[in-house]
């Protein structure tokens, strides 16, 4: 495959993920933030069974050496990310939860200095910093009385958490990635997610509000599991493969500005002056980083 055809896969799936954050919004208010979490993976974890079965050849079985490696990456990058994503969303804005998501490679290059020993050097400092503060004014939307009594969104925070817990799975995969392809590793912290969310989606006794559900929040919530979830991690993986990561997550940076249009035409948001200064600040701030 070319490399034009990569960039073109890359901008697609971008836009997929970006997507994510309207489903979300338009699957929140009816169904509660676990049962969702569930039918996102199972779908999804489903799906890359039969993908698993048909292009990796290795068959690769688990071991119990393995069973700590995945309950991790199942629980703090699927599990715990995509519960404080939902949660986040019923709370602040598709918009808000896009720029403060696009934050996650820079998220990731701090826990790479701290854990792995990456070196910090002056360009990649400017990208922290001029990224973090378009998260802060993000947050506070640039408003000086919510700076100066630190009342901030809490769903804009919640966002942020899970940044970090997907920065952590991020850096942890680096790690283990030598001993599992991508579609390995990708299809058991599904499965691993999905088997983990079988107890909590009990408890929310889906069954007591399932008919009320409409129709487009089932269609949302197939959508994130086939497109922003399958999809987009094989293209992201093909295009690790073939360009390499450090390119590949370039491609992050268009997913604010793919929900900006996306929020303001179908979910009708309002977007500001400040929510376009802030995602420049951010998107410069990664690009900075990446570039360095």
């Amino acid at each position: 495959m070319s490399n034009r055809k990569i960039y073109l896969l890359m901008v697609l799936s971008a836009f997929f993920w970006s997507g994510a954050f309207i489903a979300g919004k338009l699957s929140v208010p009816f169904i509660p933030t676990f049962t969702l979490t569930f039918l996102r993976f199972f779908i999804a974890t489903t799906i890359l069974y039969f993908v698993l079965k048909s292009k990796d050849k290795s068959n690769y079985q688990l071991t119990k050496k393995d069973i700590p490696i995945f309950l991790f990456t199942g629980i703090v990058g699927m599990f715990g990310y995509h519960v404080f994503f939902f949660t986040a969303l019923k709370y602040t804005t598709a918009i808000n939860s896009s720029l403060i998501g696009a934050t996650n490679p820079i998220i990731t290059a701090i826990l790479c200095i701290i854990f792995l020993k990456d070196k910090i050097t002056f360009k990649r400092a400017i990208g922290i910093i001029l990224s973090f503060t378009g998260v802060f004014l993000t947050i506070t939307n640039a408003n000086l009385s919510t700076m100066q009594t630190l009342s901030l969104n809490k769903g804009d925070l919640l966002m942020f958490i899970a940044v970090c817990l997907w920065a952590a799975y991020s850096v942890f995969s680096k790690v283990v990635l030598h001993k599992f392809s991508p579609l390995i590793l990708t299809f058991y912290s599904f499965l691993f997610c999905t088997i983990f969310l079988i107890p909590f989606v009990i408890y929310e006794r889906p069954w007591t509000f399932i008919n009320q559900v409409p129709y487009y929040s089932f269609l949302a919530v197939v959508y994130m599991s086939i497109f922003a979830s399958v999809i987009g991690y094989l293209v992201q993986q093909i295009s690790i493969k073939q360009i390499g990561p450090s390119k590949t997550s370039i491609f992050i940076n268009l997913v604010p500005i793919f929900s900006i249009i996306l929020s303001v035409t179908i979910l009708k948001e309002s977007i500001s002056a400040v929510k376009v200064f802030t995602a420049l600040l951010i998107i410069t701030g990664v690009y900075i980083c990446q570039k360095n």
